[in-house]
């Protein structure tokens, strides 16, 4: 799968996308993100809070609770704003 990050997610990663084989224990986004969360410090930095975490799956926003089943490109970004 194709996980691509914007805005303070990708700084704080320090990558702006990465190519993931999804461990097969891995239902759901939001296991997934834990899972990226987990993996290293800069992962613990992006993802010290999932409630400012969305996700956009193959380009439609979806809740984090959204199966990966069927996904080819995941993105992971800040709540956007506009002025």
């Amino acid at each position: 799968m194709k996980v691509l990050y914007f805005a303070w997610v990708r700084e704080r990663l320090g990558r702006s996308s990465e190519e993931i084989a999804v461990p097969p224990e891995l239902e759901t986004i939001r296991d997934l993100v834990v899972w990226l969360r987990d993996r290293d410090e800069e992962g613990r930095l992006a993802f010290a809070d999932l409630r400012v975490i969305r996700a956009a799956a193959d380009q439609e926003h979806v809740p984090l609770d959204h199966p990966l089943a069927g996904i080819t490109e995941l993105a992971l970004f800040p709540p956007v704003t506009g002025g």
